[in-house]
């Protein structure tokens, strides 16, 4: 019963024909009928045919062919959707957050861009880069050249995708690729300028590797310097989809810029039942009294509380010396699945001396943390 033929699809000659090579060269076996065979060309309604077993796989490259035979679908329309922009090194961590921003982009309509930074090794004899981006410089040129070299490893990867996608663990997620030479936290930065993504998502190491690579943090400085939100995935965290999400801790400044920050993880997780807690720090130097403070806390409560009913909010405070022990405190009574950061951009010296709190949190935490340009 499961040989038998069935018909699924009947196109032209010519369209018949290449949907037959795309499913012929995925293993499925076809047949065209109702071919002229002394003017094949002017044929029509031509009918594709599969066996019944092949049906399943043969639904998900048909209904998603722009993603696993782009090359045989173009984009006529033009039209540019928005991107999740994600670096990937091809190691697990960075692999498992593009399996992330995949559902992230599919809950969004966004399509992917992934993008891979080499380093030209006439310019470095050796180079170890460290978090997202990594290359063993002397390996590749004993076989071929750095640039050949990183092509040939997204190409191998694009595939891999495509195959999830066919096999339906991967959400069928319209996605391109970009292989550039470059210092990788220069090469996401002058990307994300001109896509302008909806998000960057970067997959890091654990706490303890991150903080011994403190000066060299690629996914630290794209926090610091970049003008667009950055969701940090952790090699520990085991995350797939952001409805796994529900306790956020939102690092609240008391300023106006808490609720653009808001705004956008409502805007990014606005269907999910999320239980915010705002976790105040305050300023070294201020003048307000604790009074005053308490009052614009509490005020925003109430704003969240109005403008955000399906959110659960509540507050914290964190004491101005030992921010990352009380939130370590904080986490093991409540555990967190996600740190939110409103961040002012600073300049460098301002970064070395006085790190700001998503750069302090990036080195000491295994919690996805988006931070939110401000």
């Amino acid at each position: 019963m499961e040989d038998r033929l069935i018909t699924v699809a009947i196109h032209t000659y010519d369209h018949a024909v290449a949907l037959k090579a795309l499913l012929e060269s995925e293993g499925i076996v076809v047949a065209l009928q109702n071919v002229n065979l002394a003017h094949p060309v002017v044929a029509s309604g031509v009918r594709v045919r599969i066996r019944e077993r092949d049906l399943p796989l043969a639904l998900r490259i048909i209904e998603n062919i722009e993603i696993i035979s782009p090359a045989q679908s173009p984009d006529k329309t033009g039209a540019t959707s928005h991107k999740v922009l994600v670096p990937i090194d091809f190691s697990p961590h960075s692999t498992r957050a593009v399996y992330l921003a995949f559902h992230l982009a599919e809950q969004h309509k966004a399509s992917i861009v992934l993008v891979h930074s080499f380093i030209d090794p006439y310019i470095t004899d050796s180079m170890q880069l460290t978090d997202t981006l990594s290359y063993d410089v002397e390996e590749t040129q004993e076989h071929i050249t750095i640039e050949k070299e990183a092509q040939r490893q997204m190409r191998q990867f694009a595939d891999r995708l495509r195959s999830k996608i066919k096999d339906g663990s991967l959400p069928p997620v319209k996605f391109t690729t970009e292989v550039v030479d470059g210092l990788p936290e220069d090469v996401i930065n002058a990307m994300a300028k001109q896509i302008k993504p909806l998000l960057i998502v970067m997959g890091t190491r654990g706490a303890g590797k991150k903080q011994r690579e403190l000066v060299g943090s690629v996914t630290a400085e794209v926090l610091d310097s970049c003008r667009w939100p950055v969701f940090t995935v952790p090699e520990s965290v085991t995350l797939e989809a952001s409805h796994e999400i529900r306790r956020v801790a939102f690092f609240a400044s008391l300023e106006q810029t808490d609720l653009l920050a808001l705004d956008l993880i409502y805007r990014l997780f606005g269907q999910e039942p999320l239980q915010v807690t705002l976790v105040y720090v305050p300023k070294r130097k201020t003048l307000e009294s604790a009074a005053s403070l308490e009052t614009r806390l509490t005020g925003l409560l109430d704003y969240c509380r109005t403008h955000y009913p399906a959110y659960d909010f509540k507050a914290e405070r964190l004491t101005l010396g030992n921010v990352e022990a009380d939130f370590d405190q904080l986490i093991a009574r409540e555990p967190i699945d996600l740190i939110a950061v409103p961040n002012k951009k600073k300049n460098v010296l301002a970064r070395l001396f006085n790190p700001g709190i998503a750069h302090r949190l990036l080195f000491r935490s295994d919690i996805p943390m988006i931070v939110i340009p401000v």
